[in-house]
């Protein structure tokens, strides 16, 4: 025993000689981190909201003092920045960077500084900004077939965005387009094959991390077979769970197999999969039954914008939030009403109305990013 005594801090200062961090039996910085947050400080890193939603001010190309005031009083999770708030180089940098200096001096946490930059006809930054050039729809890049090309546009992507402190993109675009009359997904699709759709999503995401940027695949789980626009309300497919399984869930489950940290559900209705029409992102059997526990992926979840009118259009921001969360999401993108969103899931939280098991796998898994980001 007494060798075992004197064994021990030897070990431990050989380990710190060679360059190898000792840490104490059993800590885990994510659980220390998740132990001290506030039931508040934890809805709140579930949101992703407008620099606009956060501030309740006008267009915003600055991160200045009401910015710094509304994360003092909500630091949420993330902002998503649109072509409006990108102005020049320096102009976004220091914008996102303030932000996110606000975010770690509050929180301690690190800012998901999030846009959509898809390539083609979705573009926030190439194409707007000067000196970054617009680049190819998805559809031209799945039509060379070549996945080495598919990585190098997400590099490039990827190194623009981080040079402007950008660290999620809400790309790539792993739907296949398998409804001609869909004009939603269309030149944003790689294609009509399953297989291709998933190299070359798996490529693009590939070259996007490889420059420090997350990439998210979306619109779980396949937007290229509805009819119907979300953005506007009802959008449907009658196909079964055995028919996506074969053809546009194949990209999606390649994602998880591949480490996917961020997963975007849409709010596309599966009639004959749930038995209804509720949108999937608002559906515990499609978000929790089948892409966690069937898909097996553990990742982050992300809705797609919850102020669309597939949503709008049946609940209250509130309650889109609260149904959302427990279908199954971790973050909670855009809703309508950002302060009602919040203070609904607050109050829900507060009641144990939301279990706080439910509510600390969501941070969990926000607070795993995130750490590993400040590495």
């Amino acid at each position: 025993m007494k060798g075992m005594k004197l064994l021990v801090p030897l070990l431990a200062g050989a380990l710190l000689t060679c360059g190898v961090s000792v840490q104490a039996a059993g800590s885990d910085p994510v659980e220390e981190k998740l132990s001290s947050m506030t039931t508040q400080e934890k809805v709140a890193q579930l949101f992703v909201v407008t620099p606009e939603q956060l501030t309740d001010g006008v267009e915003v190309t600055t991160a200045g003092a009401p910015t710094l005031t509304a994360m003092a009083e909500c630091p949420v999770g993330g902002i998503i920045y649109d072509s409006g708030n990108v102005t020049d180089i320096p102009g976004t940098y220091a914008m996102t960077s303030a932000a996110n200096a606000y975010s770690e001096n509050i929180t301690g946490l690190p800012l998901f500084t999030m846009l959509d930059e898809e390539g083609g006809e979705v573009e926030r930054v190439a194409g707007h900004v000067d000196g970054i050039s617009a680049l190819p729809s998805m559809a031209e890049v799945g039509a060379t077939g070549n996945t080495a090309y598919a990585q190098q546009t997400g590099q490039v992507m990827g190194q623009y965005l981080k040079f402007l402190g950008f660290n999620v993109d809400l790309a790539p675009v792993a739907d296949v387009y398998t409804n001609p009359e869909n004009t939603v997904v269309k030149t944003r699709s790689f294609g009509t094959d399953p297989s291709l759709v998933s190299a070359m999503s798996l490529a693009l995401a590939d070259g996007l991390e490889s420059q420090g940027v997350c990439a998210t695949y979306k619109h779980f789980p396949g937007h290229g077979a509805t009819a119907g626009d979300t953005h506007e309300g009802y959008a449907y497919t009658d196909k079964t769970l055995e028919e996506l399984t074969g053809d546009e869930l194949v990209p999606f489950a390649a994602a998880v197999q591949h480490g996917a940290k961020f997963m975007m559900v849409g709010h596309i209705c599966l009639p004959n999969v749930t038995g209804d029409n509720t949108p999937t992102s608002l559906s515990y059997q499609v978000t929790t039954g089948i892409l966690r526990n069937t898909m097996g992926y553990d990742g982050i979840i992300i809705t797609d914008a919850l102020n669309m009118g597939a949503i709008t259009g049946q609940c209250t921001s509130g309650e889109a939030a609260v149904k959302a969360f427990l279908a199954g999401a971790d973050l909670l993108l855009m809703p309508e009403d950002f302060h009602s969103a919040y203070q609904t899931m607050l109050s829900m939280a507060e009641s144990g109305q939301i279990p706080m098991e439910r509510l600390d796998a969501s941070v969990r898994r926000i607070l795993t990013v995130k750490m590993a980001m400040q590495q």
